[in-house]
């Protein structure tokens, strides 16, 4: 399939998607993962989501995380026992796979799950990072090897780039579609409830929305407020010992800490900033320090920024460009540069026409090609017709 390839329409298909991480729970993956099975019952589909069970309270998961439909999740524990805890789990949910019958596609980024599941049904194994690990991508070549592998979907299209170098048989399958699909987000509504803010009412307000992991760009916020006083800044996300980590460095005055909100309750905070910051360092990395991602990374936190026709301040760094471009849609710095940073803000916030032009080009942007159903089209275009391809 080419990568630019405009999706076809495709029948109902039952999709069963494997993840691997905990649904409810603090962590991106759980959004994305959630928004795609959103997308595909959005599409017509009938979907049954696998996830370890949820990590934080929540009566209602869907309600959590602002779910149109109310599709299946499916809460399946791993044994805590190190090395045969995944794989036991695995073979968990390819029992309850067969007990409920065959469906018509396994989709997912749960790779154990995906392998030992893979002849029940034709799959399609998504990847948002080159995994570190060796016995990872021993697993993955042997997943590759699978006769029912029909696709492989990349986050970003270097992260393509590299798993064609590292496994160059990818290319050369006659069966396996090979698709980059950025992350995306739910176009937003015009009008809606707007945060009440702490801060001065008169001040601009600079905000981030996402978590304050090593190389997200937290300390250059901190710098910001120092370098932009007349400005008040507002992080929203963030687990308990981040957020505590940073409120303990934090001197300014104009800086507010919001901490973890459910994904269901950020647009009246994203409707309330001005300009929206995105600071990427050069190494940036997954919670709990699992996977440096700087060079794949495909933040959902841009597009949702996009959505709502924010003006966008961001890391120039080489994988953001597949999305952002300068002066068109965003604002780009160096990562590591505070005084540029500083003087992007400033210029935004003395320009308020600019902003508008930015925001709202990236808003058409999000529209026209970034939205979690235009998103699931694609990876799916052309697997309605999977029912034959069974062992």
């Amino acid at each position: 399939m080419s990568l630019t390839s405009i999706p076809e329409a495709h029948p109902a298909m039952r999709i069963a998607y494997l993840h691997s991480g905990s649904i409810p729970s603090v962590y991106a993956n759980g959004v994305h993962v959630m928004r795609m099975c959103d997308a595909f019952t959005d599409a017509g589909h009938e979907v049954v989501l696998y996830a370890l069970p949820g990590t934080v309270p929540a009566g209602d998961t869907h309600r959590y995380y602002g779910t149109r439909n109310r599709f299946e999740v499916r809460s399946i524990a791993q044994p805590a026992l190190p090395g045969p805890g995944v794989w036991i789990r695995a073979w968990r949910i390819r029992t309850d796979l067969r007990r409920r019958g065959a469906p018509d596609l396994l989709y997912g980024r749960d790779l154990r799950a995906l392998l030992v599941s893979s002849g029940l049904a034709p799959l399609v194994y998504e990847t948002h990072l080159m995994w570190p690990q060796r016995i990872v991508r021993r697993i993955e070549g042997v997943l590759f090897r699978r006769r029912n592998l029909r696709r492989v979907v990349f986050v970003s299209q270097a992260l393509a780039d590299d798993y064609r170098r590292v496994f160059p048989e990818l290319d050369s399958s006659r069966r396996t579609d090979l698709v980059t699909a950025h992350d995306c987000a739910d176009p937003a509504p015009a009008d809606g409830p707007v945060a009440d803010l702490p801060g001065r009412p008169e001040a601009p307000k600079i905000g981030y929305v996402g978590h304050l992991y090593p190389g997200r760009g937290t300390d250059v916020i901190l710098e910001l407020a120092a370098r932009v006083p007349e400005a008040d800044f507002h992080l929203v996300g963030g687990t308990a010992a981040d957020r505590a980590h940073w409120q303990s460095r934090c001197t300014h005055s104009n800086v507010y800490f919001h901490g973890h909100l459910p994904p269901a309750q950020l647009a009246p905070y994203q409707r309330a900033f001005d300009i929206v910051l995105a600071p990427y360092q050069r190494r940036t990395y997954c919670a709990g320090g699992v996977g440096e991602i700087s060079r794949w990374v495909s933040p959902m936190k841009l597009f949702e920024y996009m959505s709502y026709g924010k003006a966008v301040i961001a890391s120039d760094l080489p994988v953001l460009r597949e999305i952002l471009t300068d002066g068109v849609n965003c604002l780009l710095c160096p990562p590591d540069s505070a005084e540029a940073w500083a003087a992007a803000v400033k210029r935004l916030v003395g320009d308020v026409h600019l902003r508008a032009t930015l925001g709202g080009e990236a808003r058409g942007q999000l529209h026209d090609r970034h939205t979690w159903r235009l998103r699931a089209d694609r990876v799916l275009a052309g697997l309605g017709d999977t029912t034959g391809s069974r062992p």
